[in-house]
This record gives C-alpha cells, structure tokens and sequence, in this order.
C-alpha cells in the first residue's frame, strides 16, 4: 500500500496555513503518543505518520516539492538526507535538539518535559483530585464547606531536601546524575524523569530519618473551599499550591475539588436549565387559571391558558441554574399532565355526558384518512 496523503493525514486542505498545520500536529501527536498508548502498535504507527507528514509539510521548501511533485520528489519516496529518518531509524531525542524541523519546541509545548538541550521544565509536585456530593440546591446557590484532605507535606526535619541534617547529596545512581531515564528503544526511544531523584540528578548521601530520604510526610488537614454558584458534575474548584509536596523543596502541586451532583426527586438539571411536570386537573386545562408551581426559590405562580393540552411545556424565566462563569441564570421549563379523574358519582358522570352533547370534540378527526 503507498503512503497517503500528507494533507489526509494531518486532515488538512492544500489550502492550510502554517499555524493550522502545527495545531493539526498538536492535536494528533497528544492522541497517537506512543507514551499515551503503551504497546499499542497502531497508535505508534500513525504517531510516525503523523510526523512524518509534519517535517514535510512545516519545511516550505519540502511542502513546495511536495506539492508539486508528491510523493516522488527528486530525493525519492523515502526520507530525506540529514534528517533523524536518514540511513536509520530516528531517535525521539533529536527533537530535543532543535533536529526534525524544530519539532523539539513542539513536543516540549505537547508533553512538558525538556525544554532544550539540558534544560529541565520546572518540577512540582503532584495535583490532588477530591470529590464532593452536592444537592442540587447546594449547586444552585453555592456553599462554603471543609473537606478532609491526605496530602503530602514537606518534611520539618529535613526541610523538604530528604537528606539528614548536615549531609549533603550525591550524584543519582539510577540515572548517572542526569535525572533522565530512556525508555523505549529502536525508532521511538525517549527520555522520562528518573523516578528515584526525580529528575533532579541528586539523592541525599544519608537519608532523612523521618521521611526515609523522600523529602515530604503525609498529613491529613481541613481544607476550607468555596464552591460558587452554578457548578454541576465534572466542575473543578482549584486551590493553588495544596496538593502534594514538591520533589526537594520545588513548589507544591495543586488541589481541585470535583464537584458531583445528586440526582432530585422532582428537578431535572439540563445544563443551565431545570426542568420538571406539573399535574392539572381537567377543568384547569379547559378553563385556565394559574397555579402555584415549585422552582428552586420557592413556589412561584404560572398561568394556564384555557384549552391546554397535557404535554404541554411552559417556560418560566429566570429560574434555572445561575451560570457559573456569569451572564445570568437558566430557565424553568415545567410540562403539564392533565390527570382524569376516577372514581366518578352519578352527578359527576351527569355532568361530563351534558358536556359532551353540549360542547362536542373529535379529538381523532385527523385520524380518518388513515381508517
């Protein structure tokens, strides 16, 4: 099968500019990453297509040849001369180099990491996720509360460094003092963080006896959060800096608090919307007149036209969910059920038979075309 493409693969017009091409790449390295999908043979197979694809088309010279001549330019089908693909399989690190195009600045702004040759991304430590039950009410008008929190703190002994007082460090054997470990081999062979210094290159001579070397302690704290008005399930509350511990003394990561909402009885949340069903009796709906509705400020009166039909929805403004990034508040949608009456006396059947003959209805006269 010959190659395809490049514009398929980056899913791209011959038409597209520089930027869209680089967004396509961002957009699909993230997905095929080999190191997002471990041993998936697909995934690394398009993820080399996809950037093959890119050193071409990002290169205005090669996208020129390209476009004129395809895949068969003047250097062949194959990989271009001087770049990771010549003569043998291509080392990931090369990016890291400015090599392939310059797709080092790429993957640094996809995955993080190093950020030039021998520069390291600042460390932190790790973001913690919590989850918190709400009513919809609570979500509605937002509530200040405390949750109970196991994180990682610095340790006070050894102030975060993981050395015992008065010893100093020495180089990380694992990874040699670089503080990078390869992983993978042959054409998709990448550095990670060595998992023992954590990427600093340095682990203490003598270990801390408190922490046992690793620089932070578990604690459990009270955290206060205020969670605002219009949350639903999946919303993220953030508290910077109150998640674990950074790696010898770098700062902390983050805390989110996710918001999940318990189903109502009576409300159901759309989006920014509530909705719910009304039961009416048969004379309402004939006649109409207003009733007395639940929304979530409290009973609220709502007009019904005469001759309503059960199914019917009614709009009531204003008394939705508030949105949670401003600009005001959702709708109330209510649907009517006209509920018949059973256990009828005499009088009462006397009644709707008078009805009938007075005011006849045929609610199955557009039906006879079908008989």
């Amino acid at each position: 099968m010959g190659k395809r493409d490049y514009y398929e693969v980056l899913g791209l017009p011959r038409s597209a500019a520089d930027r869209d091409i680089k967004r396509a790449y961002r957009r699909l390295a993230r997905r095929y990453h080999p190191d997002v999908n471990p041993g998936d043979k697909a995934a690394e197979t398009r993820f080399k297509e996809i950037t093959e694809a890119y050193e071409v088309l990002s290169d205005p010279q090669k996208r020129a040849e390209y476009d004129q001549f395809g895949h068969r330019t003047a250097a062949g089908p194959g990989p271009r001369p001087g770049g990771p693909f010549a003569g043998a399989p291509f080392d990931l690190r090369d990016f890291a180099q400015g090599g392939f195009g310059g797709l080092g600045d790429l993957l640094e702004g996809v995955f993080g990491g190093r950020t030039g040759a021998g520069e390291e991304a600042p460390a932190r430590g790790e973001d913690l996720h919590y989850t918190i039950d709400l009513d919809l009410e609570q979500a509605i008008r937002g509530i200040t509360t405390e949750v109970s929190v196991q994180r990682s703190a610095p340790c006070g002994s050894c102030g975060g460094s993981g050395a015992r007082r008065g010893a100093g460090t020495v180089s990380c054997p694992e990874c040699g003092g670089t503080g990078r470990l390869a992983v993978g081999r042959g054409l998709l062979e990448m550095t990670r963080p060595c998992g023992r210094c954590r990427g600093t290159g340095r682990v203490p001579e003598q270990p801390c006896p408190t922490c046992g070397g690793r620089g932070h302690v578990p604690r459990t704290e009270r955290v206060k959060v205020k969670i605002p008005p219009g949350v639903d399930t999946g919303s993220r509350v953030r508290l910077a800096g109150m998640g674990n511990a950074g790696p010898a003394g770098t700062p902390p990561g983050d805390l989110y608090i996710v918001t999940r909402i318990r189903p109502h009885p009576f409300f159901e949340r759309k989006g920014d919307n509530i909705h719910c069903r009304v039961p009416v009796t048969v004379t309402e709906a004939a006649l109409g007149g207003r009733i007395q509705v639940p929304t979530v400020d409290g009973p609220a009166e709502m007009r019904i036209p005469a001759g309503t039909s059960s199914g019917q929805v009614f709009r009531l403004r204003a008394k939705g969910v508030p949105a949670l990034r401003g600009g005001g508040r959702g709708d109330q949608y209510v649907t009517v059920e006209v509920v018949v009456p059973r256990g009828l006396n005499a009088r009462a059947q006397e009644l709707l038979r008078e009805l009938a003959r007075v005011a006849p209805e045929d609610p199955r006269r557009d039906l006879k075309a079908w008989m």
